[in-house]
């Protein structure tokens, strides 16, 4: 197995904590051929640090994060959750091979039924600036507000960020 290590915020790694991350991560090697690669990403926001470890697959994908205020916490808790991923996906492996199914269809055939829509709802589009659909997102306790740019004339989704922060979607 390979590992991938980055960072984001300007966060700086320590060699104690990219040794940390390789030896831990590195004992998911035994669920895995040499071809798989763990990428592992680090970063700190308000004094949270964050891991988030993902690892494709042929037709999957197990990914985990944690937030913590100490980094080795959040490595060990991200993997916790990434273990239980790979036992899920083992098992499930394991449970379609018995029934006779064919090595290629265990990647295709996906495990849980499809999400539908449930509900369809219509509503009036305002013209606004970016300040006034944030407000408006707010007083609703939505995670995002659609609007038309009072300038441009277009159609805008402003949303909230896990940092806190906000951004602004604008389709070509």
């Amino acid at each position: 197995m390979r590992i991938k290590m980055t960072t984001r915020n300007d966060m700086v790694l320590s060699q104690s904590v990219e040794n940390y991350v390789l030896k831990k991560v590195g004992k998911l090697d035994r669920y895995f051929d040499d071809g798989v690669e763990a990428s592992v990403r680090m970063g700190v926001i308000k004094n949270r640090f964050i891991c988030e470890i993902t690892i494709p697959l042929q037709g999957e994908i197990l990914r985990a994060e944690e937030s913590t205020n100490d980094m080795y916490i959040s490595i060990d808790s991200a993997l916790s959750k990434l273990e239980g991923q790979i036992r899920k996906y083992r098992t499930r492996i394991a449970k379609r091979m018995k029934s006779g199914a064919d090595p290629i269809e265990v990647f295709e055939v996906p495990d849980e039924p499809k999400a539908q829509v449930v509900r369809t709802k219509r509503f009036k589009v305002s013209a606004m600036d970016v300040d006034e659909a944030i407000s408006q997102m707010e007083m609703l306790g939505h995670s995002f507000f659609i609007y038309v740019d009072e300038k441009s004339g277009d159609t805008r989704v402003v949303y909230k960020r896990e940092d806190g922060n906000y951004g602004v979607l604008i389709p070509e």
